[in-house]
């Protein structure tokens, strides 16, 4: 079968031929007809992050397809099931079972997965919004609802209005929340007024007046976190998921100060992934997608490294 392979930092992946995958005891075969590519691979390729696995592997963590082999012990799936490969982050960490991560991922036309990350697509869910929402939609999900505490009332900025941004905002609306929006490019106001935000800015400093009750980054290039914690409200929470830059600074004056509360968010839960998959199938929350080639993969890379893409690309290995 084809794969894209990462070989080295600094290079494009590597498409190359690769035995087909085997389903183990415990483990599934997936055919994979949709990947998402997200901005934490270009990380990888350019070396902001350091892979935890020895090249080379298969990149791509955002996978949903069709179970076409089951392994001895397996009750949960069958052959046919459309099925989505989530990432689990919470209660614990199981990164050993992550695609893309742990293990080879979907950047292929078939990988392995643990039948205990594997969660039903419903019926009225298309397989690209199964894909993305295995981390571009669950993962702002958790930032928003379970770290920042968004609930009806609350003021809610977003910042960064990419992919993940987005779906922060369209959350926090879900939760009841008064959603702001931030980014550079004024491009990106539109979407965010569609997923629900009321008004939205090219500076997190022009949220100062507004004083919301938590700031959701990202962005993560270290100024949009400490300017963050300039404008939330006295005991407010500032939540930093984006990793734009390997370190971040500031004045701890204001942190004290406001008794603010900073915390990392990464990834979700498997019942948040249930949740947000249901969310989809009522419409509720419409990811923004582009469907590209399996061939474009490397250009579709590159595109999110320019900041050309608005919502998420999305692969489809079987076409």
């Amino acid at each position: 079968m084809k794969a894209y392979r990462y070989v080295s930092q600094g290079e494009p992946l590597r498409l190359t031929e690769v035995p087909d995958p085997v389903a183990e005891p415990g483990w599934v075969v997936v055919d994979v007809e949709a990947a998402g590519l997200c901005h934490s691979d270009v990380h990888v390729l350019d070396g902001t992050i350091k892979p935890s696995r020895r090249p080379p592997f298969t990149l791509g963590h955002e996978v949903a397809g069709v179970v076409s082999a089951v392994g001895d012990g397996v009750r949960e799936v069958a052959v046919g099931d459309r099925v989505a490969v989530a990432i689990i982050a919470h209660p614990q960490v199981l990164a050993h079972y992550a695609p893309g991560i742990g293990i080879d991922g979907g950047y292929a036309e078939r990988l392995t997965a643990h039948a205990s990350t594997l969660v039903p697509v419903p019926d009225e869910v298309s397989t690209v919004h199964a894909a993305v929402a295995t981390d571009s939609v669950v993962t702002a999900y958790h930032a928003v609802r379970t770290e920042a505490g968004a609930r009806p009332g609350d003021v809610i900025a977003v910042v960064g209005l990419g992919g993940l941004g987005l779906n922060g905002v369209r959350s926090a609306v879900l939760a009841g929340a008064t959603v702001y929006g931030v980014d550079i490019n004024p491009a990106t106001f539109s979407a965010a007024h569609s997923a629900g935000a009321k008004a939205c800015f090219t500076e997190v400093g022009a949220l100062a007046e507004l004083r919301p009750d938590a700031v959701v980054d990202f962005v993560g290039v270290g100024s949009t976190t400490s300017d963050a914690i300039d404008v939330v409200r006295r005991r407010g929470r500032v939540v930093l998921v984006g990793l734009g830059s390997t370190t971040t600074s500031f004045t701890g004056g204001n942190l004290v100060r406001k008794s603010v509360q900073l915390c990392g968010s990464y990834g979700a839960s498997k019942e948040e992934l249930h949740q947000v998959l249901g969310f989809i199938g009522e419409e509720r929350i419409r990811p923004v997608v582009e469907e590209i080639a399996f061939g474009e993969l490397n250009e579709g890379l590159e595109r999110i490294a320019r900041g050309e893409v608005r919502g998420r690309l999305v692969a489809r290995p079987g076409r």
